[in-house]
């Protein structure tokens, strides 16, 4: 709404500069300092002034008694240099945002947009740093699909990799079991994988020699045949499984599961490295650290100039494919441009598509994306330039262009966390974590800590509650903490993970939303309890008096009615901490107002219908808002 008032108005001007100095101009508008000021303001005469050879002011005079704005606009006025200010109706505007979605709309030609996410080895349990992944790689789709635009969200399966690998190794050559064995292992067999990958990263130390049997079980990995291969695929389904019920915990999903075990039985590597050969973007090396390698040579490429050693391995001299080999390939099918596509069977059990080598008939247009965003971690940001060179050297220069890494620091855990959960921290500095050194926190482990201390605040709050109903909020109180602590924070930070301040119902939290949000219903069901309107229609709001609306309560309105815009730049910077900023700066608008501005015990019909309706507007506001953050709204705090 807030975007298409901006474009009619910035229209509306333009046309009246055309009218009346016979020049092309495209308005920007700006935002007021104070209410008082208005609602937007342009600075149009100010850039016509060169031009124009005339004052600001003269301009910007000339333009407000030529200018007719459309309705819904109550006056505009000249205001200091030049600017021209716009006063918006009140009434008739709060009666918009009321009845009006406060998102979406002005997309319908945008291409489909693939966004890959989670992207977790099958191989152990899914940690902390995982979580981040998963939660920014979510909002993202959240705020996309808001915005109207087509999304379709991927998560990779690494399935043929050294992380699973190694725990075949662990299973086979350690411990000695069968598939049969490891398939009657109980549940949770991803946790059991996390001590077990642990233990054979200290196995391979003992004694060096032993890393002949990665790389054998990788060769079978990637072949797909022989009994390791076989013990592989249980433990990358088994893990997976569990995955996606972490992830669901969290309202994390997905729509199509993409197995790398799939890309190597099809040849996508295969079909995409004669292309690369053909160009002649990769050349094999006769001598040196990389001899009987295939190399991509960078050092003429800008963006690796200077590098020590440029060249990036494609293909390992033992046959083997590297990680950036494989992304290559799946990076070309996601743009549709491979000329080949998988098969797709679909998973009842979990209710999403994956991948096969052969799959059902009919099933969804999978990739042949516009743009593609892939959610890694930076320390991969090396590995997503030479994909980019990668689809570049082929000669897609536009594909490469939009192959977006949306990129973000890892997650450490604070002094306080890390010592609860019975991790020493070196002095007092935040924990960072090791997967092959088993230090780290299980997601669900952390998901579980989380709901029992949600469930300590809410009983000692609610002593009458029911033991599901308990159960329900602490499960909601902690996915609000967990998903705002790791959006909240810019993604070129470290997030250092602490309890208390994610579980704090006051200040920059998850739950402190949801008690904005509960305090805002209760407003309507007191009143009803009362015998008075609970609610305020679109209709009654714009027969309300302009005066009424002070400027305290315009500015909760306005806030409300930017979050189009907000959404819409954080979608388009990938910063989606400014989502989190937005709906705190709501919430603590209207608790600043809550209590200056009664509703309940406000005697004059007409002023208690006008503060219903701002408050109305922010739960709405904060309510879309919280949504895109995957922030629940429980019935009580």
């Amino acid at each position: 709404m807030w975007s298409v008032w901006k474009r009619d108005l910035a229209q509306g001007l333009s046309a009246a500069i055309r009218a009346a100095f016979g020049v092309e101009h495209d308005p920007v508008a700006e935002i007021p300092p104070r209410r008082a000021l208005g609602d937007l303001a342009f600075p149009a005469a100010l850039h016509l002034a060169k031009t124009l050879r005339r004052k600001p002011r003269e301009i910007a005079e000339e333009l407000a008694r030529a200018w007719r704005p459309p309705a819904g606009v109550r006056e505009v006025r000249v205001e200091g240099a030049g600017y021209l200010n716009v006063y918006f109706d009140r009434p008739a505007f709060a009666a918009r945002l009321l009845a009006e979605p406060l998102l979406g709309g002005g997309a319908e030609d945008a291409g489909k947009t693939v966004v890959e996410h989670t992207n977790i080895n099958p191989n152990k349990a899914a940690h902390i740093g995982h979580l981040r992944n998963a939660v920014l790689g979510d909002t993202l789709v959240r705020c996309l699909r808001a915005l109207a635009r087509p999304v379709e969200v991927q998560n990779y399966i690494d399935d043929t990799g050294v992380q699973v690998a190694d725990v075949v190794v662990g299973f086979v050559d350690i411990e000695r079991r069968t598939v049969a064995e490891v398939a009657a292992l109980p549940e949770p067999f991803d946790f059991y994988c996390w001590d077990l990958y642990s233990r054979v990263g200290a196995w391979y130390e003992e004694d060096a020699a032993r890393q002949h049997l990665r790389r054998e079980t990788l060769h079978e990995l990637e072949s797909g045949r022989g009994e390791r291969a076989e013990m592989g695929r249980l433990v990358a389904r088994r893990v997976l499984t569990r995955h996606l019920g972490t992830m669901a915990r969290l309202g994390v999903g997905y729509d199509l599961i993409t197995h790398e075990s799939d890309i190597l039985a099809l040849d996508f590597f295969h079909l995409a490295f004669a292309r690369l050969q053909e160009a002649g973007a990769v050349r094999l090396e006769a001598d040196g650290k990389n001899a009987g390698c295939w190399v991509m040579p960078l050092a003429d490429t800008p963006e690796f100039a200077g590098l020590e050693d440029p060249d990036k391995v494609i293909v390992r001299s033992d046959g083997t494919i590297t990680y950036v080999g494989k992304d290559i390939a799946y990076q070309l099918w996601k743009f549709g441009l491979l000329g080949k596509d998988f098969g797709y069977r679909w998973w009842p059990e979990q209710g999403l598509w994956q991948t096969a080598a052969e799959g059902a008939r009919e099933h969804p247009p999978f990739g042949g994306a516009e743009r593609v965003v892939n959610v890694i971690d930076a320390r991969q940001s090396y590995l997503q330039k030479i994909v980019r060179a990668g689809l570049s050297a082929l000669g897609h220069h536009e594909a490469a262009r939009r192959s977006t890494h949306f990129a973000y620091e890892m997650v450490a855990l604070s002094p306080a966390t890390a010592r609860l959960l019975g991790f020493a921290s070196e002095d007092g500095k935040a924990l960072e974590m090791s997967g092959r050194k088993g230090i780290g926190v299980k997601a669900d482990e952390l998901l579980d800590r989380l709901e029992g201390k949600a469930r300590e605040e809410i009983a000692a709050r609610n002593r009458e509650l029911e033991r599901e109903e308990l159960r329900r909020l602490a499960r909601q109180i902690a996915t609000a903490a967990l998903r705002f602590f790791m959006v909240k924070t810019t993604t070129t930070r470290v997030l250092a993970f602490d309890f208390d301040e994610a579980l704090s119902f006051e200040g920059d939290s998850g739950p402190y939303l949801q008690y904005s949000l509960v305090r805002a219903r209760n407003i309507g069901r007191r009143l009803a309890a009362a015998g008075l309107e609970p609610e305020v229609g679109a209709e009654a709001a714009a027969a309300l008096a302009s005066e009424l609306w002070t400027d305290d309560l315009w500015e909760l309105v306005h806030a409300v009615a930017r979050t189009g815009e907000v959404v819409d730049k954080a979608a388009s910077t990938l910063e989606l901490s400014l989502v989190a900023r937005h709906a705190l700066d709501l919430a603590q608008a209207f608790h600043a107002l809550y209590h200056h501005h009664p509703v309940l015990h406000e005697e004059d019909p007409a002023l208690r219908r006008t503060r219903l309706a701002t408050f109305q507007i922010f739960a709405r506001g904060l309510r879309a808002t919280a949504d895109l953050l995957g922030i629940p709204e429980p019935e009580r705090m």
